[in-house]
């Protein structure tokens, strides 16, 4: 015998110490082989819009509803089916509603229970009794799986049957069952939840999100552009910190860093107060809606909050620009180009004056520098990012489940881009004399990253990393970007629009021909022919024409505008690309209104679905 398959032998009969062993295990896979794919789906750019994403999952996308109808079209009402729907989706909330409004509590906790359980048996058919199991709290476990197995119909086993719905109601746990099986009906609707990026900013419930997610039973994250911004931060970038704070106070959006992580912007909110005392900061009113509710005096300090981490922003991006010329961002060295006597500053050889000349804490001879007191607000704000055990948390597990790309199924999954050149070829990227491209450069600011946020006993390569995720969100060249700039300087002080714009690299254009996914797929080990490239990043103008669907079905995008910041331009919210075992679908989604009207009047999102 090979000294191979020996040391292959000897792994197996650890697990396996019998021929017996290893036969049942073989017959169990074997068989399992014949059941159908589980349904998997997949989300994109859900931009902390908490509610819209938690029903999305509740209702299967709008398989649940379906199936309801299907099965029970002949027998319940149209709002016997709209209710039970509701109660699946939200038993915690449905469940008492419900108890309050019937005439006899009992009656409807039994066919309650027993529509439930006949849903499930549905649902779970094709999957195995163990991986049901698995998903049920263990203290229901056994009784559900019994009433899930059990043939009432059969002689013998009907009042059995019976004798355990009429038992879980008079011992008074008919809620907690109710709550369990529909728990188990959302599970099985999916079996794999894919999530392909841009989980945080825009709205406020980020951090509810990724509670969630860290809940679900299985599920990969492909990370976007402001996942890891965060992710930057939670490792200590000053320049991810800034951004990230930037970020919130534009869009008056405080929810996720003061009640999600305990972020203290005190120090930051004492610097601004007395550094633009004076400067009515005009230009950096945060964008916010009437619903908001934020008083006068609140718009005023964020106001200066902003300004202030804008300036600390740029000279700590600065900094980065210059310590990393591989990066190939000097034209980004904004403040350096800046006439701080006159009020201009010279891009590209033409001069545009600013909209904003009060820069108290800049020095025009070393722009970049940070004075002792914005050295000291960053300091604190690193600490109080550092501290925080529910932001640590969820950015650990954002790195554990989590990457820049997955290869699934044969399909490739990422939030970006591949960055490329005009002519179709994979851009370079060079390092130390070495070139790096597609797949080799995924893997490596991949690594990088991890190093960034993992290496604490380095600090020089910790660093380095640290300005890899930095780079990851804003650089021309990062895969999760993907534009010549991110002209955050121009929106800010420019008012010329033309200087507001970010070009997208070629990827994004060339991504709509056949022949270019194919080139893609093949450079990550792929079959062309059968498999997908399934994008996010840049939202669906549905409204202008555009379609999901791109290089004749081989690339799908499926960023629909779950955020409402982007709906407008979209026309719808959001999408959820199907796998099944009949193939793949696209859920196309209308905006979704509260939880409270989802429960209280049992409003569902509309659904349309299609056929890929």
């Amino acid at each position: 015998m090979q000294t191979s398959s020996l040391k292959y032998l000897n792994l197996l009969s650890e697990k396996y110490p019998s021929i017996q062993a290893a036969s049942t295990a073989i017959i169990n896979l074997t068989a399992q082989l014949q059941l159908p794919k589980g349904t998997e789906h997949f989300l994109s750019d859900i931009h902390g819009e908490y509610e819209s994403f938690q029903h999305v999952i509740r209702n299967g996308a709008g398989s649940i509803c379906r199936k309801i109808d299907e099965m029970f079209g002949n027998t319940m009402s149209k709002s016997e089916r709209r209710n039970i729907a509701t109660l699946i989706y939200y038993p915690e909330l449905k469940t008492p509603m419900m108890l309050q409004s019937v005439p006899d509590k009992d009656e409807w906790s039994r066919l309650t229970l027993v529509r439930l359980v006949k849903f499930c048996r549905r649902l779970s058919a094709k999957y195995r009794r163990e991986t049901v199991r698995n998903l049920l709290p263990k203290h229901v476990a056994e009784t559900i799986e019994e009433l899930l197995y059990d043939q009432e119909g059969v002689e013998h086993k009907a009042a059995y049957y019976q004798s355990q719905i009429d038992t879980i109601v008079s011992t008074g746990s008919a809620q907690a069952f109710i709550t369990c099986l529909a728990e188990l009906i959302q599970r099985l609707a999916v079996e794999r939840l894919h999530i392909i990026g841009d989980i945080y900013d825009r709205g406020p419930g980020a951090h509810l999100i990724l509670d969630d997610l860290m809940d679900h039973h299985q599920v990969d994250i492909q990370w976007g552009n402001h996942d890891i911004l965060w992710m930057g931060a939670a490792a200590g970038s000053e320049a991810c910190i800034a951004n990230v704070i930037r970020f919130c106070l534009r869009y008056g959006n405080m929810e996720t860093l003061d009640n999600g992580y305990g972020i203290s912007l005190l120090p930051l909110a004492s610097f601004a107060l007395e550094t633009y005392k004076d400067d009515p900061c005009e230009l950096f009113i945060p964008k916010v809606s009437a619903d908001d509710s934020f008083t006068s005096q609140e718009i005023r300090m964020m106001s200066q909050m902003q300004k202030a981490m804008t300036i600390i922003q740029f000279k700590l991006e600065s900094q980065i620009i210059k310590r990393r010329r591989q990066y190939q961002m000097q034209d980004r060295l904004l403040l350096d180009m800046v006439d701080y006597e006159r009020g201009v500053i010279t891009l590209n050889g033409v001069e545009y004056p600013l909209l904003d000349t009060l820069f108290p804490t800049i020095d025009p001879k070393n722009p970049d520098v940070l004075t002792a007191e914005e050295q000291m607000v960053i300091e604190k704000l690193k600490l109080s990012f550092a501290n925080s055990k529910k932001l640590q948390q969820h950015v650990r597990f954002l790195f554990s489940t989590g990457s820049l790309y997955l290869i699934h199924d044969g399909n490739l999954l990422y939030h970006g881009c591949i960055a490329m050149e005009d002519d179709g070829e994979f851009k370079s990227f060079n390092v130390d004399g070495k070139s790096f491209a597609g797949k080799e450069f995924l893997d490596r600011v991949d690594r990088l990253a991890r190093q960034g946020y993992f290496d604490i006993d380095h600090l020089e390569r910790k660093q380095y990393g640290m300005d890899v995720m930095w780079f990851l969100w804003c650089a021309p060249q990062s895969p999760l970007f993907g534009k010549e700039k991110m002209a955050t300087f121009e929106r800010c002080f420019i008012a010329d629009k033309a200087t507001h714009t970010e070009k997208r690299n070629p990827y994004y254009t060339l991504r709509d021909t056949e022949a270019t996914a194919r080139k893609i797929l093949t450079e990550f080990g792929l079959n062309p022919d059968a498999g997908h490239i399934i994008n996010g990043h840049v939202p669906v103008k549905v409204t202008k024409g555009e379609r999901p669907i791109k290089a004749n079905g081989r690339l799908i995008v499926i960023d629909g505008g779950f955020s409402k910041a982007y709906q407008r331009e979209t026309g719808i919210a959001g999408y959820t690309l199907i796998s099944n075992s009949r193939g793949l679908l696209l859920a196309v989604h209308q905006p979704f209104e509260s939880t409270q009207k989802a429960v209280s009047e049992e409003l569902d999102i509309d659904t349309e679905t299609q056929i890929i």
